[in-house]
């Protein structure tokens, strides 16, 4: 049986309960992997003899039951992360829950996406870019300004913190990301995918910091 998602409280608490979710479904796919790698093997790795035989050199019962809920863990973890997508949309942009998934959003034509992009405010401005990292890839320059980036618009946020930004990156590891930006006066839309592992610090590899228009 599968991780039941939070039923929906404030949107504050309610993404709060997600993100406590999502690292639980976390920690126990570490647990059930570690099942594989003690047994040296993966997702796929024959667990019969070549006469047809169940191996002796590895627990077979115990490395069937964890690919079982390895399975059910991830369509648990990809629900959640929709769950925790939606929710955030609710905490700092309520006007965006109903509308259209972010993936529908996507500015087909230049003149649609100059008409969209008009009446955002710019919130955000790149201070630096690290070379070969994911915002790099995407094609993020220094001094670009950030109109909308995935649901979050000026109005997402209070004061001077980037904190929404923060919080979709967190849980946007391997999914991409539509970014709306200003440069040099060119309004543009760039595809940005948070990842680790590039060889540099966080998931983005660029400095970003609020702009003030």
């Amino acid at each position: 049986m599968g991780f039941m998602l939070p039923s929906p409280t404030n949107p504050r608490e309610h993404a709060r309960a997600l993100m406590s979710q999502k690292e639980n479904i976390e920690a126990e796919l570490d647990a059930q992997f570690s099942i594989l790698k003690v047994n040296n093997v993966d997702m796929t790795t024959p667990l019969v003899d070549r006469e047809g035989f169940p191996r002796a050199d590895v627990d077979v019962y115990a490395i069937r039951h964890a690919r079982k809920r390895i399975n059910e863990l991830r369509n648990d973890y990809k629900a959640v992360m929709n769950e925790i997508e939606t929710a955030l949309q609710a905490v700092y942009d309520p006007s965006t829950v109903g509308s259209l998934p972010a993936a529908s959003e996507e500015v087909a034509q230049h003149t649609s996406l100059t008409d969209s992009a008009e009446s955002l405010l710019a919130f955000a401005r790149v201070d630096g870019v690290a070379p070969g990292s994911p915002a790099a890839e995407a094609g993020l320059r220094r001094e670009d300004l950030i109109l909308k980036f995935g649901s979050l618009a000026r109005s997402s946020f209070t004061a001077n913190s980037l904190q929404p930004l923060a919080d979709l990156v967190s849980v946007n590891e391997n999914r991409e990301i539509q970014v709306i930006i200003s440069r040099s006066e060119e309004i543009m839309s760039l595809k940005l995918t948070p990842r680790k592992g590039w060889g540099g610090r966080g998931m983005l590899g660029c400095h970003i910091v609020p702009h003030e228009s």
